[in-house]
């Protein structure tokens, strides 16, 4: 869980769930601001797998291997391959896969990408499965910031609480409360960050915890530093 902002560029492999969420403040009536994004979607196992076997196209192979994983363009080379996208976008026919091609194997000579994961979701979705999980994200999405007990979320996807906590580990590969852990300390990561806080408690009452030392401990294991560790290291940064 991470922020994103304008020429962010991301390659993610198929089956990954993932959600790019704005937000609360993007959705008042005085802002201006507004989200856009260019998305090109292709099959690597559909008319692209015989080109895969060309010894040529070795390096775009891994590169399409490693987006198993949610991968992340530095900010300099996401610039230079917004123009690849604007060529695969503005043509057709043959020059359309000559610039799909070109603007793959520019990726592929690029090193500096971030993994979003230690290891790729191979779990297939059904389009039940999808609706279902889609429901349990948003209703978490929107209270997160309060207690969710097992009872409720339960109730969302229509599943006994002992069932859906099946359910969840198999399709998330994580348990219900770690996710919702990771939401909190999201927000309060952007909070820390923003300076939008009276105090550490505040922030860890604005993000659901009842408590600092809860608040402190679910923060470490997750970021690897307490908050204060945190914001200094945020302040160097500034």
């Amino acid at each position: 869980m991470k922020p994103f902002q304008s020429g962010d560029l991301f390659v993610i492999g198929a089956n990954q769930p993932h959600l790019f969420k704005s937000d609360p403040s993007s959705f008042e009536s005085n802002n201006q601001d507004k989200v856009h994004s260019l998305n090109i979607f292709f099959n690597p196992d559909g008319f692209m797998s015989s080109l895969l076997l060309l010894p040529e196209m070795y390096s775009i192979k891994k590169l399409i291997k490693s987006s198993d994983f949610g991968i992340k363009a530095s900010e300099k080379d996401s610039s230079k391959l917004f123009e690849y996208f604007v060529k695969v976008r503005d043509n057709a026919d043959g020059f359309l896969l000559a610039y799909f091609i070109e603007m793959l194997q520019a990726m592929a000579n690029m090193v500096q990408w971030e993994y979003f994961s230690t290891e790729s979701f191979e779990h297939m979705f059904t389009d039940s499965d999808g609706l279902k999980m889609n429901d349990i994200f948003r209703y978490t999405m929107d209270h997160f910031k309060k207690e969710i007990s097992l009872d409720q979320i339960a109730a969302i996807a229509h599943l006994t609480p002992q069932s859906f906590c099946r359910y969840f580990k198999k399709h998330t590969s994580k348990t219900y409360t770690h996710f919702v852990n990771e939401l909190r300390i999201n927000e309060a990561c952007k909070l820390l960050m923003e300076r939008k806080y009276v105090s550490i408690g505040n922030v860890a009452h604005q993000c659901g915890f009842n408590s600092v030392i809860s608040f402190n401990r679910v923060f470490k294991s997750i970021i690897s530093k307490t908050p204060r560790e945190f914001i200094k290291t945020h302040e160097k940064k500034d």
